[in-house]
């Protein structure tokens, strides 16, 4: 039976990051670099991945934990004997085994997908992954032959003057024969200007052995960028930043400034909505049509809007259930709670979900009005058709129909500030 297996290469240092923290624990969207590439690898129907881990590999443990198998180099020589690390996991086994690195985040799961369904279909041994680059400096060259095969990958130190005028490079994500790779593995050296066991021989073994080999040109070069300090950690920030965001406007969705809405992983919003600028929303919150949301609103995870909901400016919701056609329009805090349909909860309202021990939810019927600077002090059931005065602090539960007043009687003492 053949199988498709991904090792993730996390074993770097990644001393440029200037950080305490493993350079590959470092999030993007609040997910870390080697927890996107492993993602990455079973978004692509991968079901058995392997890390490699070496340095800090605590840290990537912590983040991964039994999600995968663990190979440990000990020694950072070169990214060949990262894989001969692995080697224990391949033995014995058919099909393919994806080589990913735990830097490269953003690389999208059809992209490998493709990677592996081209070297089945051409029964190639190796089918690497290429870009093409204006400027390649600092990239290993593809070299092909005549007919167009993969010969070589010759890295930039080792490229002779004429080599280095090769724009096509390798983007170091491979797809292997696992046989054949395990066969190579016991024979590259290191013998290179750096001294180091470059994967990349293992294309030229399989050459001169006779072994078809192959590539796949990736049609966007921002999937293969990596990360080595925090300047990079931003751009592939924004880079996923306009992927996403550019996702949802092609689905229907209104964006009002693509530089100022962050809409993280696997968000669903319906069409006709629109997102004014300084939006955050969290990953798995679903939106439905005909919303508004924002400016300045943070929609956090855990909520489910219904449609033609109103979130305003500089409201939070968090872990809330929102129904068709109510509003929250500005200023209020929605924590734990349930709210019905057609509700309007007034300007400066919260939710009082934490008693800094338990979180506690509230509900709120259909066609309520919550008046502003009212404190819902949960648990508390508010029923449908209430109304709340004003700052009110609701403590017990309000009826269907009723009008809660919940403060003190005003009392004017003339003349005392006088004194």
């Amino acid at each position: 039976m053949e199988e498709t297996i991904a090792i993730v290469l996390a074993a770097g240092k990644g001393t440029r990051m200037k950080s305490k923290k493993s350079k590959l624990v470092h999030q993007i969207y609040g997910k870390e670099l080697v927890k996107r590439a492993v993602e990455n690898a079973r978004k692509a129907d991968i079901n058995e991945v392997i890390a490699v881990v070496g340095y800090q590999k605590e840290q990537v443990q912590a983040v991964l934990g039994d999600t995968v198998k663990y190979a440990v180099q000990e020694e950072m020589l070169g990214t060949g004997h990262a894989v001969m690390q692995a080697k224990k996991f391949l033995e014995g086994k058919k099909g393919k085994v994806v080589i990913l690195s735990g830097d490269v985040p953003i690389l999208r799961p059809t992209t490998i997908k493709a990677l592996i369904e081209k070297g089945t279909e051409r029964k190639e041994y190796a089918t690497l992954l290429t870009a093409i680059y204006d400027n390649p400096s600092g990239y290993g060259r593809i070299i092909r032959d005549e007919g167009g095969n993969v010969k070589a990958i010759v890295e930039d130190k080792d490229a002779t003057e004429m080599q280095k005028e090769i724009k096509e490079i390798n983007a170091g994500i491979y797809c292997f024969d696992i046989e054949e790779l395990l066969k190579a593995l016991e024979e590259i050296t290191p013998n290179n200007a750096q001294g180091e066991y470059y994967l990349t021989d293992v294309i030229k073994i399989m050459n001169d052995k006779g072994l078809k080999t192959g590539a796949v040109i990736v049609e966007d070069n921002t999937e293969i960028l990596g990360v080595n300090d925090k300047v990079q950690l931003e751009l592939l920030t924004r880079v996923l930043r306009l992927r996403i965001n550019t996702e949802h406007m092609r689905n229907g969705v209104t964006i009002e400034d693509i530089n100022t809405t962050y809409i993280y992983d696997d968000v669903e919003i319906g069409p006709d909505t629109v997102i004014h600028p300084n939006t955050t929303i969290k990953s798995g919150v679903k939106i439905g049509e005909d919303c508004e949301i924002g400016p300045n609103a943070y929609i956090r995870e855990g909520c489910e809007l219904a449609n033609k909901v109103k979130i305003g400016s500089f409201v939070e919701i968090k872990k809330a259930k929102i129904a068709e056609g109510t509003k929250v329009p500005h200023l209020s805090y929605m924590g734990d709670c349930e709210i019905g349909a057609k509700t309007n909860i007034g300007c400066g309202t919260i939710t009082c979900n934490y008693d800094g021990f338990n979180k506690s939810k509230t509900i709120i019927g259909d066609n309520s009005f919550i008046g502003s600077n009212t404190n819902l002090v949960a648990p508390v059931t508010l029923g449908s058709n209430t109304f709340v005065a004003a700052g009110s602090t609701i403590t017990d539960d309000v009826p269907d129909y009723a009008l809660a007043i919940a403060r003190q009687r005003q009392i004017n003492k003339e003349n005392w500030n006088k004194k």
